[in-house]
């Protein structure tokens, strides 16, 4: 273990143990956490996601931070992404109940908010599966896309207020991992039934678990690299 890998973890343990030491501040986190839930989720994914792609730069390139990472504007667009997964997540856990209502699931609706069954259970993979159909590979290649900006930008932290080729950027994707990696293989064996388990979960706790399961995000991102 080298001293990098000591700084992130006291770094980490920085971040989260307060929260699990102190019951008036982990009590003013759930307060703000109800009362402002998009910033709370720009916060949650600008940290913890940017956490797992630091995660995942040390796994390709054996630091956690290297001169063109950009980490502000990673923060940023991770912030940006995180409120848009918080509207994805309220949008699917409502509308596919309903949509399960209308062909003859009952009560399919407050499936989710009721005690453990295996109609619950059905009822959060097939919101997990909807959203992560529809929205997830929009999702990934935005992200991928706002990745090569950065990088094209060095890293600034103006990155995201300079002009986007977004014609080339697109034709630099690389399909083949793009789509047999990260579409073919991580979203049915692995998103399908993490995020089965997240929709189990209270609305409150939702997103914080979206968020870290952006840590391991960023070590997919890394492997798909390392086999790139």
């Amino acid at each position: 273990m080298k001293k990098q890998d000591i700084a992130f973890i006291c770094a980490v343990l920085a971040i989260f143990l307060p929260f699990a030491l102190s019951e008036p501040l982990y009590e003013a986190y759930e307060k703000f956490n109800s009362a402002h839930g998009m910033a709370a989720a720009f916060i949650k994914f600008a940290v913890l996601s940017t956490m797992g792609e630091m995660l995942g730069a040390r796994i390709s390139s054996g630091n956690y931070y290297y001169k063109g990472f950009g980490l502000i504007s990673k923060m940023a667009v991770w912030g940006i992404l995180g409120m848009g997964i918080n509207m994805a997540m309220i949008i699917f856990s409502n509308g596919v109940p309903a949509f399960l209502e209308y062909m003859g699931l009952e009560n399919a609706g407050s499936l989710l908010s009721g005690p453990m069954c295996w109609q619950k259970i059905l009822t959060a993979f097939c919101v997990s599966v909807a959203m992560n159909s529809i929205f997830a590979p929009v999702f990934m290649t935005l992200h991928k896309i706002c990745d090569m900006h950065i990088a094209d930008c060095g890293g600034s932290a103006l990155s995201l207020i300079k002009p986007w080729g977004m014609n080339d950027l697109f034709s630099r994707i690389d399909w083949k991992i793009q789509w047999g990696f990260v579409f073919k293989k991580t979203i049915p064996l692995f998103w399908f039934p993490a995020h089965t388990v997240t929709f189990l979960l209270p609305p409150s706790g939702r997103v914080l678990c979206a968020a870290l399961l952006g840590v391991v995000l960023g070590v997919i991102l890394s492997l798909a690299a390392r086999k790139k």
